[in-house]
C-alpha cells in the first residue's frame, strides 16, 4: 500500500470521527467522499466500518447512562433487515444511483425542517421505514446516519439523549455491519493492519471532538447539524 493511501485514509478517520464525536453520528458522510479520492468503494466501506468499532466502544462506554434504549428498541430489526440487504447490494451490484437518491432526499428533509416545519412527530410505520432505510444505506455506504436523525430527533428529549442514542445506533449498525461484511469478503486482514497503523489518528479525532462537544451550544448544535446533513447530501449527490 503505497503512502499516499495511507495520507489519504488517515485523514478521512480524523475529520470523519472528529465530527463523529461532536454531533454522534455522520463519521462516514465526510469519511467517505475523502476515501473515494483514491480507494474503491468496498474498502472505503471495510475501514470505515473498523473505525465504528472503536468508536461504538469508546463512546457507548461513556454515554451509556443517556441512551434511551426505548427508541433503540423500535429501530434494532427494521435496522438489522435493512443492514443485511444493503450489504447484499454492495457485495452484487455498482448502487452507485442509490446514493445519489439518498442524497437528494437528505437536502429535502433539511429543506423542510428549515422552512416548513421545524419540530413534526412521525408514527410507528414511519419510524419502521426509516430503520430499514438507514440501516440498507449504512450497509450500502455507511451513510444511513441522516435517516437515523430523523427519527431519533424526533423522539429524543434533549441534546444529551440524542448524541447518545444515535452513538447507540451506530453501535447496533456495526455489530450487524462486520461479520456480514466478512463472510462477503469485503472486510479482510489486510484492511485491519492499515487501521491499527491509523490508529492514534483516531485518538487525536476523539480527544478533539470530546473537547468540542464540551463547549457546544443547544442552539448551535442544531444549526450545525441541518448545515451538516445539507453538505452531506450536496457531497452524495456530486460523488
Amino acid at each position: 500500500m503505497e503512502i499516499d493511501i495511507y495520507l489519504i485514509v488517515a485523514l478521512a478517520i480524523f475529520f470523519g470521527f472528529f465530527v463523529q464525536t461532536v454531533v454522534g453520528f455522520a463519521g462516514s458522510l465526510i469519511a467517505l467522499p475523502i476515501l473515494l479520492i483514491s480507494i474503491a468503494l468496498p474498502d472505503a466501506i471495510a475501514y470505515i466500518s473498523i473505525f465504528y468499532i472503536f468508536s461504538s466502544i469508546f463512546l457507548i462506554k461513556k454515554e451509556w447512562k443517556n441512551i434511551d434504549f426505548t427508541i433503540i428498541a423500535k429501530l434494532a430489526i427494521p435496522t438489522i433487515i435493512g443492514v443485511i440487504i444493503g450489504i447484499l447490494v454492495l457485495t452484487l451490484t455498482n448502487p452507485i444511483l442509490l446514493k445519489k437518491g439518498l442524497g437528494i432526499f437528505i437536502i429535502l428533509y433539511v429543506v423542510y425542517a428549515i422552512f416548513i416545519k421545524t419540530n413534526f412527530k412521525i408514527g410507528r410505520k414511519s419510524v419502521s421505514i426509516l430503520g430499514v432505510l438507514g440501516g440498507f444505506f449504512s450497509g450500502v455506504f455507511s451513510t444511513g446516519g441522516p435517516l437515523y436523525v430523523i427519527s431519533v430527533k424526533n423522539m429524543a428529549v434533549d441534546i444529551s439523549t440524542f448524541r447518545a442514542t444515535m452513538i447507540g445506533i451506530m453501535g447496533l449498525i456495526t455489530l450487524v455491519r462486520i461479520p456480514m461484511l466478512s463472510l462477503s469478503g469485503i472486510l479482510t486482514l489486510a484492511h485491519w493492519k492499515v487501521a491499527l497503523i491509523i490508529f492514534p489518528v483516531f485518538l487525536l479525532a476523539q480527544y478533539t471532538g470530546k473537547l468540542v462537544y464540551s463547549k457546544i451550544d443547544e442552539y448551535y448544535f442544531k444549526k450545525a447539524l441541518l448545515t451538516l446533513l445539507f453538505f452531506s447530501g450536496i457531497v452524495l449527490i456530486a460523488k
